[in-house]
């Protein structure tokens, strides 16, 4: 008899009741939801648990969507975590895309607006220019052959959280009110960048991205854009340095993939 994964849907969620009223019907009850509340005022909670009665509640200890998904991936115990946003632009149906490309022997996988199958019914010409110089400066610096760095509709193994060495969610908010590195939105490029420096294998996931249906981004062209080129330059200086482990390390690390997939099979 074969078994199926477990899935973690990780969900930050910070003032997205009337979202999450939309979505989280749509998830299919054999996934275990983790939401992580940004101090939300309107509701999101209660309207949550009212909606799932079985989901795993975290507080996020910060600020920023960067904290939130560190604090979601903590908590999750499935063997699969999904990164999910709550504003209902990523589609439930694709989940399983993402499962099976993990299943296949992919350590992340990434979805893409920009790859065959995938497509924005949000994004503007100029964010799509933007993503493109950026996906040409991250490629160059990490080797690799990213269609979309910047979405943050991504999917891999929970046991892999710690290669990613994301900052300790125990750690206090500084006192001047800035966030912690990898605590904002350049978190899908930070995750993007250490699995590419860890020698993972990535395999991207075609996605089409929804519009929002309540409320307002908080995503800023400009400002984002030069957040996440800093970004890239900082986790290349960061590899060049040596702060990731080994490329045969990090394979050992990554190796037991195959064993886990093939226990799953077995099952």
């Amino acid at each position: 008899m074969s078994s199926a994964p477990t899935v973690s849907i990780v969900i930050p969620a910070k003032n997205e009741a009337a979202n999450l009223r939309l979505v989280l019907p749509q998830l299919p009850a054999a996934y275990e939801i983790v939401l992580v509340d940004g101090h939300s005022s309107d509701g999101t909670v209660a309207v949550a648990r009212s909606l799932r009665p079985d989901l795993v509640l975290v507080h996020q200890t910060r600020k920023g969507k960067g904290n939130a998904l560190a604090c979601g991936f903590l908590a999750a115990s499935g063997d699969i975590i999904v990164m999910f946003d709550a504003d209902c632009s990523a589609d439930p149906t694709e989940i399983p895309r993402f499962v099976q490309a993990l299943v296949d022997g992919a350590d992340f996988a990434k979805g893409s607006r920009f790859t065959a199958g995938g497509g924005s019914e949000d994004i503007t010409w100029l964010r799509q220019l933007g993503n493109d110089g950026l996906n040409l400066v991250a490629n160059l610096g990490f080797r690799t052959r990213f269609t979309d760095l910047c979405y943050g509709y991504n999917a891999f193994w929970r046991d892999l959280v710690g290669v990613l060495e994301l900052p300790d969610v125990s750690i206090p908010a500084p006192f001047d009110g800035h966030m912690l590195w990898g605590d904002g939105f350049e978190i899908e490029t930070v995750i993007n960048c250490r699995f590419a420096a860890a020698g993972a294998r990535i395999t991207e996931v075609p996605s089409v991205e929804k519009l929002r249906v309540h409320g307002e981004s908080n995503l800023n062209t400009f400002r984002d854009g030069f957040r996440v080129l800093r970004t890239i330059a900082a986790e290349h200086r960061r590899m060049r340095a040596g702060r990731q482990h080994s490329r045969t390390l990090q394979r050992a690390l990554l190796a037991p993939r195959t064993d886990l997939v093939q226990d799953l099979i077995a099952r």
